[in-house]
Order: structure tokens, then sequence, then C-alpha cells
């Protein structure tokens, strides 16, 4: 993204990312989902990937300072080792694996959970802890490799039952704690420019802002219209993540 822009690309930028927060206020994850693909449209990757995994980290903090009384760190802790484990596995995958293959049987896997999510019973059994350890390893490999590993923590702790605060504020401790480890790589490898920190910097209110609509919002509905919101979600990231290997 370049001040030379057009004013009217600045703007279809903002309207992005404050609607890609507003619902990351609601559900506590998917600005990354939402906001990648489409500024992705016209800003180069290399780009997009590091300025909003940026904003997203600093979205997971303020998420989950605010709410921490409500986090599962019993939940946090179960997955975070498989987690990490993800991550390293996928350093070594990048160099073996088919990737368009991957990104296609997960979008088909994501895309079928969440129509079940939207028309499918309410869940009644939570699955047990051992799920955790294809949750937190498939999030991290899948993360690392597409930057959208989310679609599997939301899945395992949709699944664990958690009330719809406790999952906003969970899912966002793990998101931080992760997004940690990514900019951290990020920053070895020298991906920040200082036209990267600017934008940084202009988006940050538009987060803060995103966050506070979708905050109020979120108070006001329901358990079931919440995972409803979380279908949705899941199918927007299902659809990336079968475009990434177009």
């Amino acid at each position: 993204m370049s001040p030379s822009f057009p004013l009217e690309l600045l703007l279809a930028t903002s309207a992005i990312l404050l609607a890609a927060y507003i619902f990351r206020g609601i559900t506590g994850f998917g600005s990354g989902l939402i906001a990648i693909p489409l500024l992705a449209l016209f800003m180069p990757l290399t780009f997009v990937v590091p300025y909003i995994s940026f904003v997203d980290v600093t979205a997971s903090l303020v998420h989950g300072w605010r709410h921490r009384r409500h986090t599962a760190w019993q939940e946090v802790l179960t997955v975070l080792p498989f987690t990490i484990l993800g991550v390293v596995l996928a350093l070594y995958l990048l160099r073996s694996l088919d990737t368009s293959t991957l990104a296609n049987a997960l979008g088909m896997f994501v895309l079928l959970f969440a129509v079940y999510s939207l028309v499918g019973p309410t869940l009644k059994h939570q699955c047990s802890t051992r799920w955790s350890v294809a949750a937190g390893s498939l999030g991290g490999i899948i993360g690392t490799l597409f930057g959208t590993g989310g679609p599997l923590y939301v899945i395992y702790y949709q699944l664990r039952g958690l009330p719809k605060s406790v999952f906003r504020s969970t899912i966002a401790t793990v998101f931080l704690i992760e997004g940690g480890i990514r900019l951290t790589g990020y920053a070895v490898a020298g991906l920040y420019s200082r036209e990267i920190l600017l934008w940084i910097a202009i988006s940050l209110p538009l987060m803060a802002i995103g966050l506070y609509i979708g905050g109020h919002i979120h108070t006001t509905i329901t358990q079931r219209q919440f995972q409803r919101a979380i279908g949705i979600l899941l199918i927007i990231s299902g659809i990336a993540l079968l475009g990434k290997s177009s």
C-alpha cells in the first residue's frame, strides 16, 4: 500500500479493515480471513500478510487483556504445545508438500463444517481434549503455510462447548501467542519496512473502532446467533483457502 495510491483505493482499504475488525469484535477471530484475501486483490501478498498480521496481533492483545477474566487458560495450555510443534513441522513441509492439495482439502473441510454450523442441530456433546493434538498441530501448520490457521482452533473450541465470551477471550489468547511467534519471524526476515509500519499506525485506530462496535454487537446476540456468525465466517475462510490454490 502506498501514499500515492488513488483516494478511492485508500477508502476501500479502510472500509475493508473496519468491516474485518467489526466481525472480529463479534466473534473473536476472522479479521485476517476477511482482510487478507480482499486486500491481496490490489496489494502484494508479501505486503499484506505482515501488515495485517501485526494489526491482528494487536487486536488479540486488546481482546486478551480486556476479557482476560474469561480466558480458559487450561484450554490454551492444552493446545499451545501442539501449535508450536505444527509451526516447526510446517517449516519443513514448505520444502516438500503440495500446498495446493492441502489448501483444497482444508477448504472443503471448513466449508462442510460451516454449513453444519449454520443448518445443523446445536451441538450437545463436548469433544475430548485429546483433539487438541489435531487442532493445535494442524492449526500451527496451516497458519504457517497460509496465514489462516484460525478455522482449526475455532472448530475445536466450538466443539469444546465454550460460552461465547470465554470462546472469544480464549481464542484471542491463542492467536496472540501464535501471532507473536509469526511476527518475530517476519521481523527477522526484514519484512517490516517503514512503509508497512506507517500503514500499521494508520490502521490501528480503525482496528480499535471496529473492535468497539463489534464488542457491543457481541453482547446483544444469543449463543445460537453467535454460532451462526462463526459459520458464516468459516464459509468465507473456506472459500479463501480454496482460492489460494487456484
